[in-house]
Parts: structure tokens; C-alpha cells; sequence
């Protein structure tokens, strides 16, 4: 009985340490990445592509590395990857429909310069899908992924993800893009419309593929507030 209880009394500390992770990650990214945003401006490709895995993927390996767990507890396995693809692909669609509408309503008409810029779209392409794997691997393989270990409650990770999913996209939004009141409301809400559905969409599949695909094809409707 005593051999079972501390095993139990273990494996809750070791759970209640990781969340502590998770909080302090969080907590890390915001302020870093917020005064960041805040104080410098550099080209999207350098931020996506250079600053963005520093800052978010480095701390993460090194987490994994200190809590001694595989990347398999982020969702980076071959597991229903099919599946991961198909769907990924099908909400994908979706969201590329809600681009094409508010393209047209922003711009009344199509205008894709407002995406990618003289960039060529291969090269667009490759900054998004590096800029979703940053993103991807912290939110819904590492955030999400420790929030549902120790809540054992998925709609209650779902919810609290999904609003540091937000809030870690608010700097951005007011100190580099300058949006208005009007369209800061817009854009949070697509985002959080995007993070509660991509974190349903990780939790039923548990393969990081899945939201990162998704990630990639949302990428494209939500630059057009920029």
C-alpha cells in the first residue's frame, strides 16, 4: 500500500511540475515575445524563420530535455498521420473560402499582394509553415498537451489554451501591425475561432501534423488584416 501511494503521490508531483513548466513557459513567451514585438520590427521572414524558433523552440527542447520526455509527448509521431492530412486539408478549405470572402470585402476585389507582398509564394509558403511548427509544437503539443495531463479534463485545456492561444497573439497585433479598435476585435476572434479548433482537432488526433497543416492554410486569411 505505501509503495502504491507514493508511486500516485510521484506521478502527481511530476504532473504538478510540468503544468508549472507550461505556466512559466507561457508566462516567458508573453513578456519576451510581447516587449519584442513591442520594441523591435524586423522583416517577417527573419521573425518566422530565424528569431521565432530561438526564442519558442529552444526553451522548449530544453524543457523536454529537463523534464526527460520524448517528443512523442508533443504530438510528433507518425500515428494517424493519413488522417491528420485529410482533415487538416478539409478545414483548410474552409478557411481558405473565409480568406477569399474577407479579401473581397476588405479590398472589394481580389488582392493577394496584401498576403505575400513581391515575396514569391514558395518562399511565403516556407516562412508559414516554419512560423506553424514554432507555433504549433508550444501550443497544442506542449501547452495544451500538459494543461490536459494534469486537469484530466479536455474542455477545461480546450478553453484555458485557446486564451493564452489569444493573448499571445495580442502584440503583434497593436504594436507592429497597429490595428484598429474595430479590427484588433476581428482579428482576436478568428484567432481564437482558429486555436479552439485546432486544439479539438490535436485532441482527438494527438498528431501535431494535424494543426500544423491547419496552421498553415489559416495563415493566409488572418495576414489579411495586416
Amino acid at each position: 500500500m505505501k509503495k502504491k501511494t507514493a508511486s500516485k503521490t510521484s506521478k502527481v508531483s511530476t504532473k504538478e511540475l510540468h503544468l508549472k513548466n507550461a505556466i512559466y513557459f507561457f508566462a516567458y513567451l508573453f513578456v519576451v515575445w510581447g516587449f519584442y514585438r513591442l520594441l523591435f520590427q524586423a522583416p517577417a521572414p527573419l521573425d518566422d524563420v530565424l528569431l521565432k524558433p530561438l526564442i519558442w523552440l529552444v526553451p522548449l527542447f530544453l524543457i523536454l530535455k529537463k523534464e526527460k520526455r520524448g517528443f512523442d509527448s508533443i504530438g510528433v509521431t507518425g500515428n494517424r498521420l493519413v488522417s491528420a492530412i485529410y482533415i487538416s486539408l478539409f478545414l483548410g478549405f474552409i478557411f481558405s473560402i473565409q480568406g477569399l470572402a474577407i479579401n473581397f470585402l476588405k479590398y472589394r476585389g481580389l488582392d493577394f499582394r496584401a498576403d505575400i507582398g513581391t515575396s514569391v509564394l514558395t518562399g511565403a509558403l516556407l516562412v508559414s509553415t516554419i512560423a506553424a511548427i514554432s507555433e504549433e509544437l508550444v501550443f497544442r503539443g506542449y501547452i495544451f498537451g500538459r494543461l490536459s495531463e494534469y486537469l484530466k479534463n479536455e474542455r477545461s485545456a480546450i478553453v484555458i489554451s485557446t486564451l493564452a492561444w489569444v493573448a499571445i497573439h495580442m502584440p503583434v497585433a497593436i504594436f507592429d501591425w497597429r490595428l484598429s479598435f474595430g479590427s484588433l476585435l476581428q482579428y482576436l476572434v478568428l484567432v481564437a475561432i482558429y486555436g479552439f479548433g485546432a486544439t479539438i482537432l490535436y485532441s482527438k488526433i494527438r498528431n501535431i501534423a494535424a494543426p500544423i497543416l491547419l496552421h498553415v492554410l489559416w495563415t493566409w486569411p488572418i495576414i489579411l488584416f495586416r
